[in-house]
């Protein structure tokens, strides 16, 4: 396929006229031809739309296709903000769209209706939770945290402080259509930060380089760029390729930090400046290696901290001397507070997968005597009998509060099993998949637990994605109300 067309050359049975029904968790709408189920993705439900099937098989469960025309449009339907991912530019051409932006053809009041209809629909469906249950717990919907930004944040721009990119074959800077190999050369990335845009990646020639990856944090403390060189050049040429790249970015006016990148191995080399960023809080300031994991929505950390500690504040879970514990801890945005909560009388257990990240949670808090920091697999560390995760008494370690953050695959049975003989109070869950949340929940249920407070956020403006952060509480267990 051509990296800039990837033609899809539409025949008769390709094209269909379809009906839109109920919205999908995965940024699809649903509609039926002849009893097949096709996930469409650029409509809005109850729109009439013309589809181009970009998969399909007669023993498919199911198709997918791209709207490229509107019968009958939904209320809801704007213009897209960014040409690159309108779908209905893109199938005028006979092209993909690129991903990352699969809701920008719907208004912000609509975004949150269709991101509130699925988090519904998934707790009720894969959580087993009533609809009167939903209704009580989720009465506000998803909340927009830009509603206080500027016109730019208010439209949903300008959020992203990290950004992945791909090098087209002519070296242009790019991006993957939806479930593609095909990168399509873009001009701009609305959605990110201004520092990012001002780097005026587009107008560099990235032969030789595979993937970029862009963070620029919140704070305005400087950012770093991560050069990726095509897998199977010889050390010689993909070392020229990054320098001279290198070269490149250090003639920009807003020279950003460079470094050479394996993302195998997260061996990271530093060309120029440093290989990490600083991120901040209102009380904390944190050490993030270039490809380690930090929120990318620049008001994330502030509005998840707030939620999930204050869930666990509110409760009376976060005395001072207890014994908590943080679950994919990453570089320590929920350990740092802990922390603080608790006091040096208290505990912290931090436990990270990743090599990078937990060094990277040891530097931040070298300082903090009452942190224990541990990288491997949650369920493997909460299961393990280890000198520093027994008692006194030499049981396991139990908590009397948790935060469990875990990746978009969710905590999984075996965690939620671990994490349940640890037998704490609380658990502060924060999840960036409502279909693995709604999962999570109904092991929780199966082990006796129940959600007790549920919010969810906006921190992904233009894409189907959601946060969720919610209290679980044992089901026998009462809780101190707000």
């Amino acid at each position: 396929m051509s990296e800039t067309t990837s033609t899809l050359s539409p025949t008769v049975d390709d094209r269909l006229i379809v009906s839109v029904g109920r919205v999908a968790h995965g940024g699809h709408c649903v509609a039926r031809h002849d009893g097949r189920v096709i996930f469409v993705r650029h409509a809005i439900p109850g729109e009439t739309v013309e589809i181009v099937l970009t998969e399909q098989g007669d023993d498919a469960k199911f198709w997918r296709g791209d709207v490229v025309r509107v019968v009958e449009a939904s209320p809801e339907r704007v213009t897209h903000f960014w040409p690159e991912a309108d779908a209905l530019r893109a199938g005028a051409r006979h092209a993909y769209p690129i991903g990352g932006a699969e809701f920008g053809h719907v208004s912000r009041t609509g975004q949150l209706a269709l991101k509130t209809a699925v988090v519904r629909e998934q707790l009720e469906r894969l959580g087993g939770l009533s609809s009167e249950a939903v209704d009580e717990l989720f009465a506000a919907g998803v909340e927009d945290v830009d509603a206080a930004g500027n016109a730019e944040q208010k439209s949903g721009m300008g959020w992203r402080t990290r950004v992945g990119f791909a090098v087209t074959t002519a070296g242009k800077l790019g991006m993957h259509a939806h479930r593609s190999h095909t990168i399509l050369p873009i001009q701009e990335m609305p959605l990110a930060v201004p520092a990012i845009n001002d780097l005026r990646l587009w107008e560099i020639d990235f032969t030789g380089i595979d993937r970029i990856e862009v963070a620029a944090p919140a704070n305005g403390s400087g950012v770093l760029v991560l050069l990726a060189p095509v897998h199977g050049l010889s050390d010689k040429a993909a070392g020229a390729a990054v320098k001279r790249v290198a070269r490149a970015l250090a003639a920009l006016e807003t020279a950003p930090s460079v470094a050479r990148w394996n993302p195998e191995n997260s061996a990271i080399e530093v060309i120029n400046g440093r290989g990490w960023v600083k991120e901040t809080t209102d009380d904390h300031e944190f050490r993030v290696t270039g490809d380690g994991f930090w929120q990318i929505h620049r008001n994330a950390p502030k509005v998840l901290t707030d939620a999930a500690l204050g869930y666990l504040l509110q409760g009376g879970f976060l005395n001072d001397g207890a014994d908590v514990a943080d679950l994919y801890a990453g570089a320590g945005l929920f350990t740092a507070p802990l922390a603080d909560a608790v006091g040096e009388d208290g505990s912290v257990l931090s436990v990270e997968g990743s090599p990078g990240t937990s060094r990277d949670a040891r530097k931040n808090l070298h300082a903090s005597a009452h942190v224990e920091i541990l990288q491997g697999r949650v369920e493997k560390i909460l299961g393990t009998q280890s000198r520093a995760s027994q008692s006194a008494a030499g049981q396991r370690r139990q908590f009397d509060a948790v935060v469990l953050d875990p990746p978009r695959a969710g905590a999984g049975k075996a965690v939620v099993r671990a994490l349940v003989a640890t037998t704490p109070s609380a658990i502060a869950y924060v999840s960036c998949d409502p279909a693995a949340f709604a999962r999570d929940v109904k092991y929780f249920a199966n082990a006796g637990w129940k959600v007790e407070k549920l919010r969810a956020f906006d921190l992904y403006p233009h894409t189907h994605h959601v946060e969720t952060v919610a209290l679980l509480v044992p089901a026998s267990k009462v809780t101190i109300t707000e």
